[in-house]
């Protein structure tokens, strides 16, 4: 499979979150103190910041406003009353996918922020940002897991037969823990990643949140070292990285090998699109790999 399909309005992309609302993501990342908020909040803020990067890649032209490049899908699992359902707040709540002009149009709220910014002499200094809102915060409840992957099967497999010629769906589901009881996973994940285009199987990620201060495991190559059952269930639910994603080389001549060592991470020819034991940095830092991966690789 070749993984080179250009992706234009006429043969669109969908990128699908999975995003773990249960209550133990209401913890303070591991080994973090010093970092704010609980890892409910600091995921919240990495999707609604990769979602605006995500706007900004699909303008070619300012007055045009951002093309339908890609559908974008947001799945939460443990919150609320229900198991498994949207976790768009706001005027796309209730939505599973939508077209990222519908996105960038329908912010539930723009917040008012503060990033530190290089103040050319040294120093950091507070800069006000505008930030949109397309999801919340949410920890409670137990992990269903299982319901969450197999919803994400039920919204994609009609995607993939609407979309024969399109660049295969990206899936990333980003979880802090264990699924609950006497549930697998690792079925519907295998059906995910079954399903295809004529340019390749769909490509499931899994980010697994520290939940304790040991080093992040970045895409390996096996479960090797992995620790417990439950990590080496997410690596094997987990997609074997694309060559394309391997070698493919973005402006200013970094590869996806040299930009993974920048971050610390070293990528080889089996590594699985799998993040354990991340804390805030890292999380941020893939996720902003996948994108950067999507959009300068075809």
């Amino acid at each position: 499979m070749s993984y080179k399909a250009q992706i234009t309005r006429l043969n669109p992309t969908c990128i699908l979150f999975i995003l773990d609302q249960s209550g133990s993501m209401g913890e303070p990342f591991g080994g973090q103190t010093g970092i704010q908020g609980s890892k409910a909040q600091q995921l919240a803020t990495a999707i609604n910041g990769l979602l605006y990067d995500l706007v900004l890649e699909c303008v070619k032209r300012p007055e045009e406003g951002p093309r339908n490049y890609c559908q974008v899908g947001l799945i939460g699992y443990g919150s609320r009353s229900v198991n498994v359902g949207s976790a768009f707040v706001g005027s796309l709540a209730g939505q599973y996918l939508v077209w990222v002009r519908d996105l960038a149009n329908n912010p539930a709220r723009i917040e008012d922020r503060f990033q530190k910014v290089d103040d050319g002499a040294g120093g950091l200094v507070d800069f006000s940002i505008k930030f949109p809102i397309w999801v919340d915060p949410v920890a409670e409840n137990g992990t269903p897991m299982e319901e969450a992957l197999h919803k994400a099967y039920t919204i994609l497999e009609p995607w993939v037969r609407s979309h024969p010629h399109s660049y295969p769906p990206l899936v990333i589901h980003i979880t802090d823990g264990e699924p609950n009881p006497n549930t697998d996973p690792s079925k519907p994940a295998g059906d995910l990643r079954k399903l295809a285009t004529d340019d390749g199987n769909v490509l499931v990620f899994n980010l697994h949140l520290s939940s304790q201060s040991s080093s992040p495991i970045l895409y390996p190559e096996s479960d090797t070292g992995l620790p417990d059952q439950y990590a080496k269930q997410l690596f094997q639910m987990s997609s074997v990285l694309p060559t394309t994603m391997q070698l493919f080389q973005m402006a200013g001549g970094n590869t996806m090998k040299q930009l993974a060592g920048k971050f610390g991470c070293r990528i080889g020819s089996q590594s699985r699109g799998f993040v354990f034991n991340a804390n805030s940095d890292s999380m941020f830092k893939s996720l902003s790999l996948f994108l950067m991966y999507l959009f300068y690789s075809t």
